[in-house]
């Protein structure tokens, strides 16, 4: 009898402790919401899509799929993709599946496949901020089969305010509504409405592979690493098998240019324009023509004569600039 009521104790132990480790959907969104902004002002995808994908389709990162192959989006093979696999029962049995080395390659590669595929071409005419157009432009193009694909994907964005990631200050705006009292909204009208702070693209870098203690990052399809404190074009140049010449080329840096920490370090040539869908940047405060074709990985003469100007040229907060 002891020994059946200890099994029965470390069984309800087990349990517990299986049901304690389970994300809920508030942690979830904690956790990737800043990777959803960072596409969304790079790609065009609203952020509340993103994230309400990622928890239907990942049941919050606790699926079998998510957990076993770091895929959170349900996006299956097809024949272009060159990359890892694993099977797992679907509309059919054993359906083939995409694996990734990491949660941050899924988020990229769901971007992408958003971004690069035809048939999803006309969602990129909504507005960022239309999350119910997005839903059934989704369903309609055939991202999954379930009936009620974009009804259940509003109902979590709605439910979950995730709407409010969409808009300028997004994660500022989130955040305060999980932690503000009654008047929340009186409280954003007088604060963040009037302020003049913007999110950084560049704040969360995806990963997509690592070399020699260097995390390897890519944007606009280019390949690019962050300088750590005391690098040198010539040092960063021998871990990449890359002259010191070539690199400042393709970073547009003079021959006498070094670097300082924190620096993009592009590690192949950038493209003449931006390939995402979004077609033009509001500059915000302390940024430059360099630094924007440093953030989208277009070459600084490209930018400069997409929009007519010189390469030292000064822009002004609230210009628009083209990306293509």
């Amino acid at each position: 009898m002891r020994k059946i009521f200890v099994a029965v104790v470390l069984s309800i132990v087990a349990l517990s402790a299986t049901a304690a480790v389970r994300q809920t959907r508030e942690e979830y969104v904690e956790k990737y919401k800043a990777i959803a902004i960072a596409h969304m002002e790079r790609y065009g995808i609203p952020a509340s899509i993103t994230m309400a994908q990622g928890i239907l389709e990942s049941d919050s990162g606790n699926s079998r799929l998510s957990t076993s192959s770091n895929n959170h989006f349900g996006i299956k093979c097809k024949k272009s993709w060159t990359g890892d696999r694993v099977y797992h029962d679907d509309d059919a049995k054993g359906e083939c599946f995409r694996a990734y080395p990491s949660v941050e390659a899924s988020y990229q590669d769901h971007a992408d496949f958003l971004d690069q595929s035809p048939r999803y071409d006309s969602l990129f005419a909504y507005p960022s901020d239309d999350y119910r157009s997005w839903a059934r432009g989704l369903k309609a193009a055939g991202y999954a089969t379930a009936p009620d694909y974009a009804e259940r994907l509003v109902k979590i964005i709605e439910s979950m305010k995730l709407y409010l990631l969409d808009k300028e200050n997004g994660n500022k705006i989130y955040a305060a509504s999980k932690s503000a009292t009654a008047n929340t909204e009186a409280w954003w009208e007088s604060n963040i409405a009037t302020s003049d702070e913007q999110i950084n693209p560049n704040a969360f870098r995806v990963t997509v592979n690592s070399h020699k203690g260097y995390g390897v990052y890519r944007t606009n399809h280019t390949f690019y690493v962050v300088a750590k404190e005391g690098d040198t074009f010539e040092s960063v140049g021998k871990v990449f098998d890359i002259s010191a010449k070539m690199l400042r080329k393709f970073n547009d840096v003079a021959k006498d240019g070094e670097l300082k920490k924190g620096d993009i370090v592009y590690i192949e040539r950038k493209k003449t324009q931006w390939l995402g869908n979004v077609m033009q940047h509001k500059v915000v405060r302390d940024e430059n023509l360099y630094s924007l074709s440093q953030s989208y990985g277009i070459r600084l003469k490209s930018l400069a004569k997409l929009n007519r100007m010189r390469l030292n040229e000064e822009v002004r907060k609230g210009e628009t600039i083209r990306l293509k």
